[in-house]
């Protein structure tokens, strides 16, 4: 069983932080409207960065299985990245940390000029979206600690003999 998730591994990875990309880029900001933080970026950064790993894991292991248990920890260890960055993130949305967040632009944001609309920077401290009391960094430190202690475990687990 083991032996199986941890061939799958990497995919999996790849897949739950596109989808989380997806959720991020999509949903929050192109449907709800909600622009992206300079430490939202960020965060994505994480995520693009785990799923490029991950596929590159998954090829590379397709050739070389020996490099399986290194390829699922080097994806485990990008996604502590990303829960460390996410939870930065929290604590400065918490007031725990006070941050001075750079003036970004998301990719693909409109950059017109008019010079009658009111200039909106998304602030680092301020949450743009919670659920359950939970902040969208909040989630994406959960899911990205639980991912790299899974991807931890499925690395290190011992193979059973038949």
């Amino acid at each position: 069983m083991t032996s199986r998730l941890r061939s799958l591994w990497p995919l999996l990875t790849a897949l739950t932080s596109g989808a989380m990309l997806a959720a991020a880029h999509l949903y929050f900001q192109r449907f709800l409207g909600l622009a992206p933080c300079p430490l939202c970026l960020d965060q994505r950064n994480w995520h693009w960065a785990v799923l490029g790993v991950s596929l590159l894991a998954f090829l590379v292991t397709r050739w070389k299985p020996g490099l399986l248990r290194w390829g699922v920890m080097i994806v485990g260890l990008v996604l502590l990245g990303s829960a460390a960055q996410a939870a930065y993130h929290v604590a400065v949305e918490q007031h725990w940390v006070i941050a001075q967040c750079d003036v970004r632009s998301a990719a693909g944001q409109s950059l017109t000029f008019d010079p009658n609309a009111p200039l909106e920077v998304p602030q680092c401290d301020q949450i743009a979206w919670s659920w359950l009391g939970i902040s969208m960094a909040g989630y994406n430190a959960i899911i990205s600690l639980l991912l790299a202690l899974a991807s931890f475990v499925v690395a290190l687990a011992p193979e059973r003999k038949p």
